[in-house]
This record gives structure tokens, C-alpha cells and sequence, in this order.
């Protein structure tokens, strides 16, 4: 799906920290979170693609590259943050098997990627424009999973006690070339493996503006949602609360609850 050659080539191109806003914004978000876990981590590691952003998460972070290979040892760490690249990776699972892995027992596993409503305006505007002009699509914009499946990844990557929530975030430009170019500047630009080797018409992005404005403006702007999934779990420890099998329970819930018992009719 994605081209690694050219993902990180735009990557290179990222002026300065100041153009990766929407990293600044996951990390204060990771960093209140776990201000809510009842746990301190000493050994932790960020996959992450922008270390000048990340590195402000712990002490003596260890920053791990997101190649499809993770550079992460076995039963290391106590706290795994995955950093707003997943959306990049050709196999996802695999990745947070890799990350599973690497935690100790009772470990954290927390990743902050792309959910399925982001850039929704751009890709609406994007299809139309290109439909119109030349009959067809062709891959723009990297897809993104809606929260169920993100969810589902935590399961099938051997986590305990998975947790899945967004953060939806609207960001306003002037004018969708504003937007243009600062998803350039983010290193968030077209990577995908199927996309146009040739340059696209100019008429596209023009009237790729012009549909844009007409569909989303609001008060004289445009907006752009960023969808932030959060996913959490921990590697299985003995020491974790279980469910409890079915038909195990002692006491009746209408006793708990003082209410008498009715049966529902067929």
C-alpha cells in the first residue's frame, strides 16, 4: 500500500518542529492519559517518524523508527506509544504484534493514529473534481480505518483489556491550498504505492477548491477533521481481573437490584 521510498522522501521535506502540529497535539493527549494510569513506566519506547516531537515524553526514550520491522527487543519495555504512523504501515497487525511482544507482562501498549473521518471534506471534494474531469479516481489520499476495526487490532495483537476512543479535531484553512500545503509540510502528503506516477491536471486541484468551498465552507473558512483514534491495552498478566465465565454468578441481578424477576414473554 504505501511507498516507502517516497513517504519518507516527504517526510525529509518537513520545514521545522512548527509544521507538525498534529504530532504537538497527540503528545499532550498520550501525556494526560497516562497521567490517569494508576502505573509508572520507566522503560518506555515511541514509534514515531518525527523523534524531535516525541522525545518530550520520558526521560531516556527510546525511539524506534516505524519500518515495517520495528527495531525493539523482546519483553523490554513497560510502555509502548505508537505514534501517529500506523495509518502508513502495510501490515498493521503485524505491528502491534511486534509491539505486544516487546512489552514485559502487565506492559502498556498505547497508540494514537488516523481514524476514519479524517480529511473526509478533502477526499469528498477530491472524488468529484476528478470524477468530472477525467471519469475516473485514482488513489489520493491513504485510507483510514473506522474505530470498530481499529479496535478489533488490539484483539487479534494479544492485548488485554482493549480500549478504542477518538479525538475528533477540526482544523480551518483560508483556502484548501492552505490545506494543500500544509499536509505537505506535515509529511502527510500522497505515499500511496498505486498512485499517479505522471502529474495529475491542474484543473483537478482547482476545481478540487472550487467544490471544496462550495460544500464546507463555514463563516469564510474551510474546515479539515483530523480523527484521532486512541487504542490502549496491556500484555496478559496473572495479576489482571478476568471475566467471569458464564453462569458463574451467586446471587441473582434482580436480587442486587431489589426488583422483582418477570420473564420476558416469546
Amino acid at each position: 500500500m504505501t511507498d516507502r521510498v517516497a513517504l519518507n522522501r516527504q517526510r525529509n521535506r518537513v520545514p521545522d518542529a512548527d509544521s507538525l502540529f498534529l504530532q504537538a497535539v497527540a503528545l499532550e493527549e498520550v501525556q494526560d492519559r497516562l497521567t490517569l494510569v494508576n502505573k509508572g513506566f520507566t522503560k518506555v519506547a515511541v514509534i514515531t517518524a518525527f523523534p524531535e516531537i516525541w522525545a518530550r515524553l520520558a526521560p531516556n526514550v527510546h525511539i524506534v523508527s516505524d519500518e515495517e520491522i520495528l527495531d525493539l527487543e523482546e519483553g523490554r519495555y513497560d510502555l509502548i506509544v505508537h505514534a501517529l504512523c500506523l495509518h502508513w504501515a502495510n501490515d498493521p497487525v503485524g505491528q502491534i504484534i511486534q509491539c505486544r511482544r516487546a512489552l514485559e507482562s502487565d506492559g502498556l501498549f498505547m497508540c494514537v493514529t488516523f481514524g476514519g473521518q479524517t480529511l473526509h471534506e478533502l477526499r469528498a471534494s477530491l472524488a468529484q473534481s476528478e470524477s468530472e474531469i477525467t471519469g475516473g479516481l485514482s488513489p489520493r489520499v491513504a485510507p483510514m480505518a473506522e474505530l470498530r476495526d481499529l479496535g478489533s487490532l488490539l484483539q487479534r495483537g494479544g492485548f488485554a483489556l482493549p480500549v478504542a476512543d477518538t479525538v475528533p479535531l477540526k482544523v480551518t484553512y483560508e483556502t484548501p491550498w492552505h490545506l494543500f500545503r500544509e499536509l505537505r509540510e506535515m509529511g502527510e502528503g500522497n505515499a500511496l504505492s498505486h498512485r499517479l506516477k505522471s502529474f495529475s491536471r491542474r484543473e483537478i486541484f482547482f476545481r478540487t477548491s472550487e467544490v471544496y468551498a462550495q460544500s464546507f465552507m463555514e463563516n469564510g473558512r474551510i474546515p479539515a477533521t483530523f480523527e484521532l483514534v486512541f487504542l490502549t491495552g496491556w500484555a496478559p498478566d496473572a495479576s489482571q481481573p478476568k471475566p467471569l465465565r458464564p453462569g458463574s454468578a451467586q446471587q441473582r441481578l434482580a436480587d442486587a437490584l431489589g426488583v422483582a424477576e418477570r420473564p420476558l414473554k416469546d
